[in-house]
């Protein structure tokens, strides 16, 4: 693919509005109408999507074109940053994630997040998976705490490569079980949606492999949705993708239409390396 941009950048001027394909059914996630902003600056503009449960949704698009920030407002993480705001609405199996009444806390155990570098507490491998557990209090015996624990790894891919080694440093382990380990940690805590930036952007291709087979069978039991700058990588693994470009959402639709036949004339471009 095309490195850097090419001195004929398409731009978003004449772009069709056009309705975005959406999997039939209540989505799980559903955003109308959404603006972001960072300060003066509008980041996204006029975001509307329906998120399908149980299958994995990609996002696409060059570097700062808003597919981070976008997946960021999905659980109000950029709320930390200060200065910023948005307009519109994002609901979650009906409930308005913005509405004053909303408890973020709670929201962000209904959707966990899985960040592009991982970040492995500086604790062992089992009280790093124990640590949303206890600050949650989701465990009531110590027991349940380890069934809990045990669980998650298994889940992540990971149990059999450290269940002798729960107690050793979280930091002795590669970097792609450091991005399990992480991926465990956010499972612990049983959320309903996992969002996942660059998962794999810094992993080894067998590494990699891994975790694209883990995303694949997690969304039996989740709701998964993925930036990647991987157009391969979001082929492999996604269900639905959307591309972005300048903080618009161009085009929305089943994977394979997206790649093999897509609508508009700028995504067909990206995909097939023209830009980006």
């Amino acid at each position: 693919m095309n490195q850097g941009v090419s001195p004929a950048m398409p731009s978003m001027a004449g772009l069709a509005r056009r309705a975005v394909s959406a999997p039939a059914g209540a989505p799980k996630i559903e955003v109308e109408g959404l603006n972001f902003y960072y300060g003066a600056k509008r980041a996204l503009e006029d975001i509307s999507i329906r998120i399908a449960p149980h299958l994995v949704t990609a996002f696409i698009g060059p570097s700062g074109c808003g597919k981070s920030t976008f997946l960021r407002t999905l659980n109000r993480m950029n709320d930390i940053i200060e200065g910023t705001r948005v307009e519109g609405s994002v609901r979650i199996d009906g409930d308005d994630i913005y509405a004053p009444s909303m408890d973020v806390v709670q929201l962000r155990r209904r959707v966990g997040m899985v960040f592009q570098k991982s970040n492995p507490f500086p604790k062992s491998i089992f009280e790093n998976v124990a640590y949303g557990l206890r600050i949650n209090r989701m465990a009531s015996s110590k027991s349940e705490l380890e069934g809990r624990v045990e669980e998650s790894l298994k889940a992540a891919a990971i149990w059999d490569e450290v269940k002798d080694r729960l107690h050793e440093s979280a930091y002795a382990l590669s970097g792609g079980q450091h991005q399990r380990l992480c991926i465990a940690r956010a499972l612990a805590i049983r959320p309903e949606i996992l969002l996942m930036d660059e998962p794999a952007s810094a992993l080894d291709p067998i590494a990699t492999q891994r975790i694209e087979e883990l995303i694949y069978q997690l969304k039996r039991d989740y709701t998964i949705v993925i930036v990647t700058h991987n157009m391969q990588q979001a082929a492999r693994v996604s269900d639905y993708t959307a591309f972005f470009w300048l903080g618009r959402l161009v085009e929305f639709g089943p994977t394979e239409t997206i790649f093999t036949a897509p609508g508009e004339k700028l995504t067909e471009d990206y995909v097939t390396g023209r830009f980006g």
